[in-house]
């Protein structure tokens, strides 16, 4: 399962309704935090995230609106006790930034952060466990900048018990060999193919963020089939010159790389405060593809099997 929560959506400096970006995932039993803007903290405490379960933090990059609410998180961690370990995933420079500033500040957090800085320009695995795993998606933005891929691990195969039933020696110590896909040899030696006792399991939900880009067609293939795609959208294709100018891209851009990539739902923010009216972006969006949702504090999307 994946579950998405809007903390911030909003591009440029925090206003008194709009928050910079910020989310937290959980995917598959694992929770993290992407991007981290200031009030970050603020909306995680409102929208009840559980600030103990997150211990891998990725920030797309160093721009004031997605990184600024970091030391002041990290100094809350300390003032709250925290002892587990925390992994923070960034451009390079945002270890001596993030502890010069800890440093400065006599902040409280003396737990272990162990920051991986990231200089490719190639999509790369960054984090493993025997959950989930996560790439950067490369982006074009005006600083190094990447967006994340959350993938499941594949779940074992599902025990066809019916067909299972009809080869009595097979007994519950085989069952976890069955899981793993291995065939099971009989006594008598007559061998079991395990697609004939077992069922297929769902396919690994995948969600990508992508933060702040230009229009780049070539991160289709890392994100094809991707259930869940949140994509920046900071302009309407009225301003078009000034996403090229900036490095931004447009909704129309968005929900072109959404179609092409196939994926199945298309989240769009980071909306630029020229438009008073978000809905615009989504009027749009649904022009090129149509399952398109707007990026609002608070709001959670779900994806389920």
């Amino acid at each position: 399962m994946i579950k998405l929560t809007i903390l911030g959506c909003h591009s440029a400096t925090p206003r008194v309704n709009a928050f910079p970006t910020s989310q937290y995932l959980e995917i598959n039993n694992r929770h993290f935090l992407i991007d981290c803007g200031e009030g970050t903290q603020r909306q995680m405490r409102k929208y009840k995230v559980g600030f103990s379960k997150i211990n891998h933090i990725f920030i797309s990059h160093l721009h004031g609106d997605h990184f600024y609410g970091l030391v002041g998180l990290l100094s809350t961690y300390g003032i709250l006790s925290r002892e587990k370990d925390m992994h923070i995933y960034g451009p390079k420079g945002i270890k001596n930034a993030t502890l010069q500033m800890l440093k400065i500040s006599e902040s409280h957090a003396k737990f272990n952060m162990i920051f991986h800085e990231l200089s490719s320009k190639e999509s790369e695995l960054i984090y493993e466990d025997d959950k989930v795993s996560v790439k950067t998606i490369p982006l074009t933005h005006r600083i190094y900048t990447n967006g994340y891929l959350f993938i499941e691990k594949e779940k074992p195969r599902k025990l066809n018990m019916l067909n299972i039933s009809g080869y009595p020696t097979i007994d519950k110590a085989d069952y976890l060999n069955i899981k793993a896909g291995r065939d099971i040899v009989l006594p008598s030696g007559e061998v079991i193919k395990n697609k004939e006792i077992t069922i297929d399991p769902p396919k690994p939900m995948r969600f990508a963020f992508c933060s702040d880009t230009a229009y780049k067609p070539d991160i289709v293939p890392i994100i094809k089939e991707a259930n869940l795609l949140y994509h920046e959208a900071t302009f309407l294709a009225d301003r078009e010159n000034l996403a090229k100018k900036t490095k931004h891209a447009t909704s129309l851009e968005a929900a072109k790389i959404a179609k092409d990539a196939n994926v199945g739902q298309l989240i769009i923010g980071h909306y630029s405060g020229r438009y008073p009216d978000i809905s615009v972006f989504k009027k749009e969006a649904v022009t090129v593809f149509k399952k398109v949702s707007l990026a609002t504090p608070g709001a959670v999307f779900t994806v389920e099997h």
